[in-house]
């Protein structure tokens, strides 16, 4: 069967919640059931400053998630896009699906007339990087936060 992305929906919790552990297990992390509640809610809210989803759906089975949201830029007119989200199965690494999950953000932006797209990763994350460099442009930034 050939994959599909789609918004995310209620009935995905279950799937979603296997596939954020994942993604959240693969970054050394792990959060309270609590939050888990709170981002799906807010993934399904309709405030147009919070989250949206997209899945990735194989064969029937969720198999990649992306979560984005729109915000404000002090250098534009436009808002811009923030990408927060992306996971793909391992077993399904290497078929489009990531690839897939980006563009479908994209055209999220388009439609909503966001000229920009940007997400953050870890060094460390070569294999999702090798993506990344083909579908997106590498930036000088470094990252700081409040210690």
């Amino acid at each position: 069967m050939a994959l599909i992305i789609r918004p995310l929906a209620a009935h995905d919790r279950d799937a979603w919640g296997t596939l954020w552990t994942g993604y959240l297990t693969y970054y050394e992390t792990s959060l309270p059931p609590e939050i888990y509640d709170v981002y799906f809610a807010r993934l399904l809210g309709d405030d147009p400053q919070d989250y949206s989803g997209l899945v990735a759906e194989l064969d029937g089975k969720l198999v990649g998630l992306t979560h984005y949201l729109f915000h404000r830029h002090g250098w534009s007119v436009e808002n811009t896009c923030y990408l927060q989200d992306l996971y793909v199965d391992p077993d399904i690494r290497g078929t489009g699906a990531g690839r897939a999950l980006i563009e479908a953000v994209y055209k999220a932006a388009d439609e909503a007339g966001a000229p920009s797209v940007y997400w953050l990763t870890q060094d460390f994350n070569a294999t999702a990087r090798q993506l990344y460099d083909r579908i997106g442009e590498k930036t000088p930034f470094i990252k700081y936060k409040r210690v």
